[in-house]
């Protein structure tokens, strides 16, 4: 059955959706020897794509892996690094299968990232259109007041446009900082960290605790597990 060229590569876990537009725009896909544009589509059991050279063939489709990692503080959200930094690829071995990261989480936070080898899953996560939830307790230096709450509710004027509204309210007082939830529903470099700075109260400590209702649970850093059938399931069909 015909589908459209980025479809197929993303299915193959080759790159996410939005990622595979960039490959054929940039001219490094091709069906049939001839060069891939936008809007094209193929047959993956019939025509032979190649992304780079390399041929994807229909028979070598990789069983669908979905993992759930506790990224620790001070590790690169990448399978390597020439820096030679610790990286999530360092922990993630033994599977079998490459799987890739889907989106960021800053080097110097911590707590919950999905990892997939599902095109289709990444895209469902990453897309701005979907509005996917993802929450975080954030520590903050200062007492985060109710003025400073509403600001976060109403949305933030950041260089880059004004944020969506967040959820937010506080967790726990520590001394002269606050530990708040936050829930946003988009994904900005940074986005957390800006907000933040922007009202006034960097952020002293950051963790992701669930992404579209995946919860990083009782992972401890450095580790992960499968995410069940059940909460791909639930991705798939709410978002």
């Amino acid at each position: 059955m015909e589908e459209r060229i980025q479809k197929i590569i993303s299915s193959f876990g080759i790159a996410s959706r939005r990622k595979a537009e960039e490959l054929i725009a940039g001219g490094r896909v091709t069906v049939n020897g001839k060069k891939a544009t936008l809007g094209d589509k193929a047959d993956p059991a019939r025509d032979h794509v190649k992304v780079d050279g390399k041929l994807i063939n229909a028979n070598a489709q990789s069983e669908r892996l979905y993992i759930k990692f506790y990224k620790p503080h001070d590790v690169v959200t990448t399978l390597s690094d020439p820096e030679g930094r610790q990286s999530v690829g360092d922990f993630i071995r033994g599977i079998g299968t490459r799987v890739y990261p889907v989106g960021r989480l800053d080097y110097n936070s911590e707590g919950l990232l999905l990892l997939t080898n599902d095109g289709e899953f990444a895209n469902k996560i990453l897309h701005p259109r979907q509005k996917v939830p993802k929450v975080y307790h954030v520590k903050v230096k200062g007492e985060l007041d109710d003025k400073g709450l509403e600001k976060l509710r109403k949305g933030v004027a950041l260089e880059d446009g004004m944020t969506l509204p967040a959820e937010v309210k506080r967790l726990k007082k520590v001394e002269v900082n606050s530990w708040i939830e936050m829930i946003i529903y988009e994904g900005r470099k940074r986005q957390i960290r800006r907000m933040l700075l922007q009202i006034g109260h960097p952020v002293a400590k950051l963790k992701r605790v669930s992404i579209g209702g995946i919860n990083i649970g009782n992972l401890k850093p450095g580790y992960w597990d499968f995410i069940t059938p059940d909460e791909v399931r639930r991705i798939m069909k709410d978002y």
